[in-house]
């Protein structure tokens, strides 16, 4: 018998490029005040927010992701062809099954390129960068395309106070390959299972179905227990990925968490205690919250207002429902 094989891949990996697609309608605080009980002063005080990207009836989240993922390609200089693997984050895939990512693969032009979903929710886009790097490294593909796309106006309630002003529609795309350097640093990420339904779906399926006048299960959370979670929790887990990545706050150029509240953001700015220096992604004051969309878009926008950061190191975050977090320094492309 002859002996068994392992393939081996790159020695390092690295995001050659990005890709964005916001939703094609702009939904204003004042457009979804009323039925909450709200006023666009509150919305802003509570979350920073003061628009959020929606997409219109005819827009669904494969369209979203297609136009990331092409951009994405395209400024990668390879063809479909080349990508050895899709992976897509996303909660509101509008079936549970075929994948997001078969249909994005075809779509495109990348079968038969491995193709598959993940459901992390906000921290599903680091968690396809983890999962891209280490495909690359073990040789299972020369390049990887990890799309985080969303459409969650679809899975919203209007009249929930608890999620649904801050919600939007989008997807961001990288195409991560083989580098001479490291560019893509240790990801720290895990789960706390303990806090299951601090955020998530109002039903189960099988709930919805025996209640056909109930409709859909849509979003909602525990506010104050996320907030909490967030501001407490994940600032220990940012500040251990720094430092597995042998890299201390003065040397970042940004700093990329995920788009959840900007007061989450800014209190993260403060415990990292990151210099003026660091570019902060804000994008969720004109895009609102989109889940697994949300690093990858702004860091799209960081870099398309601050090309000068190109080459520098981001710090990026993202955490969910599940409750699940994930955290990489990364080299911006």
């Amino acid at each position: 018998m002859s002996p068994l094989v392992q393939s081996q891949g790159a020695a390092f990996t690295k995001i050659y490029s990005l890709g964005a697609a916001r939703g094609d309608t702009s939904v204003s605080n004042d457009d979804i005040a009323g039925p909450i009980d709200s006023s666009d002063e509150w919305i802003r005080q509570r979350t920073g927010v003061i628009e959020r990207k929606r997409s219109s009836a005819g827009e669904g989240v494969l369209d979203l992701a297609s136009r990331a993922a092409e951009e994405a390609i395209a400024g990668a200089g390879i063809k479909p062809t080349d990508i050895g693997a899709v992976i897509v984050a996303t909660i509101s895939n509008s079936v549970q099954t075929p994948s997001l990512a078969a249909l994005l693969a075809d779509t495109i032009g990348a079968t038969p390129a491995a193709a598959y979903d993940i459901s992390a929710a906000c921290a599903g886009y680091t968690y396809g960068i983890a999962q891209a790097d280490a495909l690359i490294r073990s040789g299972a593909a020369h390049y990887v395309l990890v799309v985080g796309a969303e459409k969650l106006s679809d899975i919203v309630e209007p009249t929930d106070r608890s999620i649904s002003f801050l919600l939007g529609d989008g997807a961001g795309a990288a195409v991560v390959g083989p580098s001479d350097t490291v560019g893509i640093g240790p990801t720290l990420w895990g789960s706390d299972g303990s806090k299951w339904g601090a955020v998530g779906m109002n039903k189960t399926l099988k709930e919805a179905f025996a209640d056909r006048e109930g409709g859909f299960p849509t979003l909602r959370q525990d506010g104050q227990a996320v907030f909490r979670w967030a501001v407490w929790e994940m600032a220990k887990v940012a500040k251990n990925a720094l430092e597995e990545s042998g890299v201390s706050p003065e040397e970042l150029s940004a700093f990329v968490p995920h788009q959840a509240n900007m007061r989450i953001i800014d209190e993260f700015a403060k415990q990292l205690g990151l210099p003026d220096s660091v570019l902060i992604a804000r994008d969720i004051e004109t895009t609102g919250n989109t889940s697994a969309a949300s690093i990858p878009l702004a860091m799209h926008r960081l870099l398309e207002e601050h090309p000068e950061a190109s080459g520098g190191l981001a710090l990026q975050i993202g955490f969910g429902a599940g409750l699940v977090f994930g955290a990489q320094v990364v080299t911006l492309p």
